[in-house]
């Protein structure tokens, strides 16, 4: 098997379906196989795979466990060379798969990597960052963003001072899309089960990177993303909300985990 493309519902039944469609009938060369992880069992999601889709395997948590720990479960189902860890708001483009295979094929020394995401209206979405520094949530969700040095910081943050066009090395992708040989996910220590939701993909990230192997934006391959920032606010509302206090609980875990320290690989670039 070539390819294992690991997608996680969870209250999702109507994406992940037209995910699993979208996945079934892309035209790749590469041997492939689906693997969906039900988070919300009893919604109907099995019987539909097992009608419509019987080739797709199928995977009960028994209740929400965590994004985490729902894609390493269906990592280690895998029998793919490669996986890819997939959300449910996700459409493939032609060529996609090959592209980001072809190019770890081509990279030994590159680990993970991520597509070029989209909007449905065709505009680019920003998927890949530097690490964090304790005050880039701050910058990122309250009005100290239209400050100068907030402005600077998140420049800096979204990596405006390399763009280009080809691939190339970034601190951390959007968790949306990544795609990794299955060895490497398991040599690294697969996501940190102890990120229930948010930074397990800045977390994998960082986890490549210390054990040498690099992270890379291929914009050649394409992918439509339906992204929504649940956890975009922090006014004064939005702070009782239980998705943003889950999210500051993740980016606490992070620093604690990691510490404060300065750490970013690709400064170089």
């Amino acid at each position: 098997m070539d390819i294992s493309i690991i997608i996680v519902n969870f209250r999702s039944e109507g994406l992940t379906r037209e995910c699993v469609k979208e996945f079934t009938h892309l035209d790749t060369h590469l041997s492939k196989e689906i693997i969906v992880v039900d988070s919300s069992p009893g919604r109907g999601m099995e019987t539909v795979l097992a009608e419509r889709f019987p080739h797709v395997q199928y995977i009960s948590m028994g209740g929400n466990k965590g994004l985490s720990k729902a894609n390493n479960v269906g990592a280690r189902n895998a029998t793919g060379k490669y996986i890819l860890i997939c959300n449910p708001d996700v459409t493939p483009r032609a060529g996609s798969l090959q592209t980001m295979v072809q190019y770890l094929e081509d990279h030994p020394e590159v680990g993970l990597v991520g597509p070029q995401l989209h909007n449905p209206d065709g505009s680019v979405q920003q998927s890949y960052y530097r690490f964090l520094r304790p005050l880039t949530p701050l910058y990122r969700r309250t009005i100290f963003s239209r400050t100068w040095m907030g402005k600077r910081h998140l420049q800096h943050y979204l990596m405006r001072d390399i763009q280009g066009k080809g691939p190339m090395p970034v601190d951390w992708l959007l968790g949306a899309s990544l795609c990794m040989r299955k060895v490497d996910y398991e040599a690294v220590g697969m996501m940190d089960e102890s990120f229930f939701l948010y930074f397990e993909d800045v977390d994998l990230c960082r986890s490549f990177w210390k054990a040498g192997k690099a992270v890379h934006y291929v914009p050649d391959a394409k992918m439509v993303h339906l992204h929504r920032r649940e956890s975009a606010g922090l006014g004064a509302a939005d702070i009782f909300k239980n998705i943003t206090r889950v999210h500051i609980a993740s980016c606490v875990k992070y620093f604690v985990k990691h510490g404060v320290s300065h750490y970013e690989p690709t400064s170089f670039t």
